[in-house]
């Protein structure tokens, strides 16, 4: 059956999830958020046909490391809760599409995380990364990124693995620059490098030609990298011409 469970506990302070769940063995999609869950049970592993699992929302410090023996999920959202680690276990649910982590309390990802090949959408945004997990650099069918407001410093030339990204958000970081194999991404769309510290720019830069203009609203498309300390003379250029006047300053190189 493909049923959506949708505030499956009552308004009040009950945080057990009742034991008639665990015996919907053909559930297809969970829906828990928002339940002020503080811990999610190893009967998890019963529901072994899932494919989506909504987590968002709770108080979850942990999650079990029974989520593993999930092999069919493909969509997995954990985002808003208090995660400070994620279990190695995960790494068998290597159907897995969409990984939501975001808002959480991660500093790192186990290494196990690299079987998930089929990973398209990742989202670690707000969390306590001050070095991008090694394992990402093998996710090579990603196409969206989110890595704002974390810690880091710098992006490994591995990011190059990634040559399926369209989406990368790398606001809100210490980024101090930009490794050339971040110009190997030739099929990027929306490249958020805002509010780093990025003083300059690789030559390369002008490979990424599906970076159409400059771009200022957050949803836009294309390059945002204005609001960082940029030195002369890529400053002036931006101003002067925008995105396609930098990108002749870069050519002629």
């Amino acid at each position: 059956s493909r049923l959506l469970l949708h505030n499956l506990l009552d308004n009040h302070n009950q945080q057990d999830l009742p034991e008639e769940l665990w015996e919907l063995s053909e559930l297809e999609k969970l829906n828990l958020s928002l339940n002020r869950l503080k811990v999610l049970p190893p009967q998890l592993a019963l529901l072994s046909n899932l494919v989506v699992l909504n987590l968002w929302g709770n108080q979850l410090s942990r999650l079990p490391a029974e989520i593993g023996q999930l092999k069919r999920l493909r969509v997995l959202f954990a985002y808003r809760n208090r995660l400070s680690d994620v279990p190695e276990e995960l790494g068998a649910c290597t159907q897995l599409e969409v990984l939501s982590l975001n808002n959480n309390q991660l500093s790192s990802l186990p290494e196990s995380l690299s079987k998930l090949t089929r990973l398209r959408k990742l989202n670690l945004s707000q969390n306590h990364m001050a070095l991008l997990p090694g394992c990402i650099y093998n996710m090579k069918a990603l196409v969206f990124l989110h890595l704002a407001c974390n810690c880091l410093e710098n992006l490994a030339e591995n990011i190059q693995n990634l040559a399926e990204l369209k989406i990368l958000i790398v606001e809100g970081n210490s980024l101090h620059s930009l490794p050339k194999a971040l110009c190997c991404l030739t099929r990027l769309e929306l490249l958020n490098l805002d509010f780093n510290d990025i003083k300059d720019v690789p030559q390369e830069l002008h490979q990424l030609s599906h970076l159409e203009k400059l771009a200022c609203h957050p949803l836009d498309k294309g390059l945002h990298i204005v609001h960082n300390p940029l030195i002369k003379p890529v400053k002036e250029v931006l101003e002067g011409g925008g995105l396609s006047a930098l990108f002749n300053y870069l050519r002629a190189g």
